[in-house]
């Protein structure tokens, strides 16, 4: 089992940054995949970032690519996700999401790839 319980969230003007947490516990979380992705009224959960185990590699939607970065610390059992150049179509809640068993790294731009989520943090982008 593992919980996931993000923070970070709030409201920003336009052009604004926030870096998102996402704070890990229970099993192990150093060989986890982990994820972001975010959802707005009426529509469904959309990928934005995963990150691999090891965090060598990182993998971004077009919509957030070189705004966004996503990191973690193993030590710290946390994956952040750094917004800048902040629009206000990036209005949405932002959630967790991390997978502990071995999969595809092609497989982390979908929602179904996740095995667990956190209960999500509300980001605002004012105009």
């Amino acid at each position: 089992q593992v919980q996931l319980d993000e923070s970070g969230g709030g409201l920003v003007q336009t052009g604004g940054s926030l870096r998102l947490s996402c704070a890990a516990s229970g099993r192990t979380f150093s060989r986890n995949a982990m994820g972001w992705f975010r959802q707005t009224p009426g529509k469904e959960r959309e990928f934005v970032a995963a990150i691999s185990w090891r965090g060598s590699r990182q993998y971004y939607a077009d919509s957030v690519k070189g705004r966004f970065t996503i990191s973690r610390d193993n030590a710290k059992n946390t994956v952040y996700l750094q917004m800048n150049s902040l629009k206000p179509e990036d209005t949405a809640i932002y959630y967790c999401a991390a997978r502990i068993h071995l999969g595809n790294s092609d497989n982390y731009y979908y929602e179904s790839y996740y095995e667990y989520w956190g209960q999500g943090t509300q980001v605002t982008v004012s105009s």
